[in-house]
């Protein structure tokens, strides 16, 4: 199921030597004297943590002291169900705070004591916990988060990792024959197949959050797996059944002393009923397993079973939104593909991404492939690319390395060539500006590269119909679809007499927003504040700590790369987009207008992004154009609401997740 490269990893790691902890891992000591102490409980829990228990005190009291240490931001409430234990636990955690007790008059199970402990739960969700765990930061906020992200989520489970800190279970694999398979067991728990949330068969019910009147609807864990096993299967299962989906969460990461409780033996104890129990689900479910992967799938195979196919996406660098325009419309076609049932993989050709990167891409349901884990992008072809079905290739500098790689690896997959723009055209532009030789030399180059890309793709990417019909005159037998700027609609905040001052939006980084603000400072912005004494200009973007001691004058505010852009989108009069060169669409015109925000521009911002001078936005082509368009805004406040709303409609019609959902779908299937 491994495959002979798997097996040959998975016997290496089994003879390596490794402590019996991790020390990297936020884990507390479990045979520590007892001391009193209190959680942070609620009387109206959002959710409640139901924590069976069967002896073995000292690591339920250690699992409650990881409750304290890693608090989350939800209200909670704890609630323990002493399954009848041999030694009365009672008088110790009666001195805990914060926890409500039930003792079963009799030995319920695993399954019994989840019951009962739901039973009587507060919260709106409800987390089973096992009391051998241990939480670590997040551990229940990343669960939450799935259910606020996915309105189908019906369960979402957490990373689990043994004390050695090596992956014990990523979700898990439900073959046709009712065989369970944990995914990523004894795998290195950072490795990119387990950093990203995806849809599971089902997940442990080690840790498992699922909302109170969902297990009510379905009947809770089924008694007929009692005491214990297959359980956690079943209730996926059920909860699918209701239109819901199964969700693994590696944002969410729990300590698990597996065998603390029931052992490891599959002949003997509790463990034994997970031989048992089989029968029992493949009879409840045997018309379900009919669409499951057949046993001894290949896993690679079972863990994109439910998925359309597999698609990987390589661009220069990992994402970043807050960075720029390109990484906000990147991001956005890899949600679209996740979200349209493509197993998707990013490679950064640079190999690097932040932790914080790989998460906000892991909970778009993105495989983040980084060094160290892939060092060396053609031997990740080699291995994987007959699995692929597409590949998305970023930018001609980006393209121009791997086209011939794909082709060669992956000869079954689309080749895709997304454009982001058509850089010689902005090349072309800057060299006119600058009258720069080197410059229009490079634009040359650029163009050759470009077109010869577009000549050997599969399909082509561009954002505007500009560069699209500009394309089928020059390559008429290409094929051509429009993937444009891809933006949510936020709607207009401040009313126009609440309003005051400009922005601009743009990193220093990309030549035409570089030589936009030098064209504000020197000119613009003096112009402006020629009738406008009081007015400011905000640039919101990267500028470097060189560039700033020239730029300072008064009235020019920098400051630097914002985290969220929404408080000054709607408290200022109007955003600035004088670009003097440039392609493609311009995400600093998508982006005020997705807030109602009015823009004035010159023709070069506006070009392909179907919008007319004076009906939802403001053109000019000198300071004395933009004075104009200022001194307009600032005193019609008629003009500025249609602007407003016309610039909100560009952004519906043109813009939207929808049209480019369709443009991917026209290409993909």
């Amino acid at each position: 199921m491994r495959g002979w490269r798997g097996t040959l990893a998975r016997v290496r790691q089994e003879f390596a030597r490794r402590p019996a902890l991790d020390d990297t891992l936020p884990m507390g000591p479990v045979d520590v004297p007892f001391e009193p102490f209190a959680l942070p409980t609620s009387g109206q829990p959002c959710v409640s943590v139901v924590i069976p228990t069967y002896g073995k005190l000292e690591y339920t009291l250690a699992c409650l002291r990881s409750l304290l240490r890693h608090r989350p931001d939800t209200s909670f409430e704890v609630v323990v169900v002493d399954d009848a234990s041999p030694e009365d636990p009672s008088p110790m955690l009666a001195q805990i705070a914060g926890v409500r007790l039930i003792r079963n008059a009799a030995n319920l199970g695993f399954i019994g004591s989840c019951n009962a402990g739901a039973s009587v739960a507060l919260g709106e969700f409800v987390l089973f916990l096992n009391n051998d765990t241990q939480v670590t930061p997040n551990w229940l906020d990343g669960l939450l988060k799935c259910f606020s992200e996915h309105a189908d989520c019906g369960i979402a489970g957490s990373r689990l990792i043994y004390p050695d800190g090596r992956l014990q279970e990523a979700g898990g694999l439900i073959f046709a024959d009712g065989s369970c398979w944990n995914c990523g067991r004894f795998e290195q728990r950072d490795a990119p197949s387990w950093q990203y949330r995806r849809e599971v068969d089902y997940v442990s019910g080690a840790s498992l959050l699922i909302r109170r009147t969902t297990f009510e609807q379905v009947g809770g864990f089924d008694s007929r797996y009692m005491p214990a096993y297959y359980e956690d299967a079943d209730l996926a299962f059920a909860v699918r059944q209701l239109g819901l989906k199964v969700y693994y969460e590696p944002s969410s990461t729990v300590i698990h002393f597996e065998g603390i409780s029931a052992g490891v033996d599959l002949t003997t104890g509790m463990k034994r009923h997970q031989v048992t129990n089989q029968p029992k689900f493949v009879s409840k479910w045997s018309e379900v397993l009919g669409g499951q992967p057949p046993a001894g799938s290949p896993l690679g195979e079972a863990l994109r079973w439910h998925r359309k196919g597999r698609v990987l996406v390589v661009d220069s660098m990992t994402p970043d939104p807050s960075r720029d325009s390109g990484s906000l419309r990147l991001t956005a076609i890899l949600k679209l593909l996740d979200e349209s049932g493509w197993s998707t993989s990013f490679l950064p050709d640079d190999g690097r991404a932040s932790e914080t990167e790989v998460r906000a891409l892991g909970s778009l349901g993105i495989e983040v492939l980084r060094q160290p884990w892939v060092d060396n992008a053609p031997q990740w072809l080699r291995e994987h690319g007959t699995s692929l079905h597409a590949v998305m290739l970023c930018r001609h500098t980006v393209a121009g390395q791997y086209a011939t790689l794909v082709r060669k690896y992956a000869p079954h997959a689309r080749l895709l060539f997304d454009t982001v723009d058509l850089h010689y055209l902005r090349e072309q532009r800057a060299a006119e500006i600058s009258g720069s030789h080197a410059m229009a030399r490079q634009a040359l180059a650029s163009r050759k590269s470009e077109l010869t890309m577009i000549e050997n793709a599969d399909v082509t990417f561009v954002v505007s119909p500009h560069e699209q019909e500009m394309l089928a005159r020059e390559l008429p037998r290409a094929r051509v679809e429009l993937l444009t700027n891809i933006h949510e609609v936020h709607g207009c905040g401040q009313p126009h007499g609440q309003r005051k001052d400009l922005v601009f939006i743009g990193g220093f980084g990309h030549p035409p927003n570089s030589d936009a603000v030098h064209w504000i400072a020197s000119e613009l912005l003096p112009a402006i504040r020629a009738i406008d004494s009081h007015v400011l200009v905000h640039v919101l973007g990267d500028v470097p700590n060189d560039v700033r001691a020239a730029l300072k004058q008064p009235g020019l505010e920098l400051h630097g790369r914002v985290a969220d852009l929404a408080p000054w989108l709607d408290g200022a009069l109007a955003s600035l987009a004088p670009l003097r060169f440039g392609a493609g669409v311009k995400g600093k015109i998508n982006m005020a207008m997705s807030f109602g925000l009015p823009v004035i521009a010159t023709p070069t911002a506006v070009e392909g992004m179907r919008l007319q001078d004076g009906h939802d936005v403001l053109v000019a082509e000198d300071a004395t154009g933009f004075v104009r368009a200022y001194e307009r805004l600032r005193h019609d406040q008629a003009l500025w609401a249609k602007l407003s709303q016309h610039g909100l409609d560009n952004i519906r019609a043109h813009f939207s997740a929808k049209a480019a959902a369709q443009t991917l779908r026209l290409v993909l299937e």
